[in-house]
């Protein structure tokens, strides 16, 4: 029996996922393919989670602040899905640290001011009533561990930090993706798991399905790339990679777990918190802990691999991390214990996405998104929907970018910023931020 789709997904993680729900509430026949056993099962269930607000550029910032109302209200947007557990946004906050580094965050608040996003700012007072474990001075430029002067403090205060109310993080990210999952197979959609994509099917110089490693093939007149950190394999298949100006890859990340300083609450009584002055960004996470990430600083490596053959063992980045924190926290236990997750991004030449067409008709990618587009991930799923039927019902994409109306913040973005056409954007942070 030929099996027959409207739209095969290669991927179901969350903007997979997300991707599905919104094609099948159109009334397409959508299925998932994924090669992990459920659906958030990647990259997804490694993220950190954050949803915040702040972007290096006014479209990022206009996406995410968007995408805050679909999580803010979760569980109206998912409906009435059987399954009582639902994803949790705990909105905590995000503070940023104004530093050199970021510009004091002057464009960042011009371009809240213009989308009417809330904030606070804060001065070292504040930041140190807000945070009574931390030391506010500036221990930047970032170094090694094993640098001369690291962790010493030059005897300067920061210049303070901006607080934005409408932030926090996801409890579950994994759970996400399927609230999703459950969502989108409520109005029709199918997903299959544990199968891996080998081949894209063409003819007459179109994308006509894909072909799973037991020789199955599946025929659609669409498919969609969201491999996460494999996404650059699958182009690959299809043939489009060449044709594109903006190219993705894989990169080793490791996010640390530790324990709070003793006797503060990090879980109840702190935030998400950006801190570019350390390179790092953290949050609270369940049982009083703490998990930290890289900023991805100029004088750190960066680990791209071959997402079928890489060392998923931790480094020392782990240790260089934590011990980074602990500059801003003179308390924090550092331990030789090393908890936390070693896992892939799939990142773009400049770490701003790609939501696009193809050189090759009825292939579309969401792709070059881990690290700073989970929070983003309903707001794809609308683009990404919109798009495949724009450029499906005969429209040039490509000569004539579709433009979207965001619905909660009243704003029109062009999809055009998501060109794999785009040049590199000089105003990214060129990192986990975006």
């Amino acid at each position: 029996m030929v099996k027959k789709y409207d739209a095969i997904i290669i991927g179901a993680g969350v903007i997979g996922a997300a991707i599905a729900f919104e094609l099948s509430k159109k009334g397409w026949k959508t299925l998932n393919i994924d090669k992990n056993p459920q659906a958030g099962y990647g990259s997804t269930s490694a993220s950190c989670s954050i949803i915040r607000v702040h972007y290096s550029t006014f479209d990022g910032c206009a996406i995410a602040y968007e995408g805050y109302h679909y999580w803010k209200n979760w569980t109206n947007y998912v409906g009435n899905i059987e399954k009582t557990n639902f994803a949790k946004f705990v909105e905590c906050g995000c503070m940023i640290y104004r530093t050199e580094q970021n510009n004091y965050l002057s464009k960042i608040l011009n371009t809240a001011d213009e989308l009417s996003i809330p904030y606070e700012l804060w001065d070292s007072d504040k930041i140190r009533e807000k945070l009574p474990i931390v030391d506010v001075h500036k221990f930047s430029p970032v170094k090694k561990q094993n640098d001369d002067g690291f962790g010493e403090h030059n005897n300067e205060i920061l210049k303070g930090s901006v607080f934005f109310p409408t932030a926090g993080y996801i409890n579950d990210p994994q759970l996400s993706a399927q609230n999703l999952q459950e969502a989108a197979e409520n109005v029709g959609a199918e997903f299959l798991f544990n199968s891996e994509v080998v081949s894209i099917i063409k003819d007459n110089g179109k994308a006509e399905g894909v072909v799973l490693s037991n020789g199955t093939k599946v025929f659609s007149k669409v498919v969609v790339n969201v491999a996460g950190p494999h996404s650059m394999k699958i182009n690959k298949m299809a043939g489009v990679e060449g044709d594109m100006n903006i190219k993705t890859k894989a990169l080793k990340v490791e996010v640390s777990h530790v324990s709070s300083p003793d006797k503060f609450n990090y879980e109840s009584d702190a935030f998400v918190v950006s801190d570019s002055d350390i390179a790092c960004y953290s949050r609270p996470e369940t049982g009083n802990h703490i998990l930290i990430g890289s900023e991805d600083p100029e004088c750190d490596d960066r680990i791209f691999v071959d997402p079928d053959d890489w060392d998923d063992n931790f480094s020392e980045q782990w240790k260089t991390q934590v011990l980074r924190q602990a500059q801003r926290y003179p308390n924090l236990p550092v331990s030789s214990k090393v908890k936390g997750v070693v896992s892939l991004y799939d990142v773009s030449d400049d770490w701003i996405p790609i939501y696009d067409k193809s050189s090759l008709p009825g292939f579309y990618m969401a792709i070059g998104t881990s690290g700073n587009q989970y929070k983003n991930a309903p707001v794809a799923g609308v683009l990404m929907t919109n798009l495949i039927e724009y450029c499906e019902n005969g429209n040039n994409h490509d000569e004539k970018p579709l433009s979207i109306d965001l619905k909660y913040i009243k704003r029109n973005i062009s999809l055009k910023f998501y060109s794999r056409n785009r040049k590199i954007n000089k105003e990214s942070s060129m990192s986990v931020l975006g």
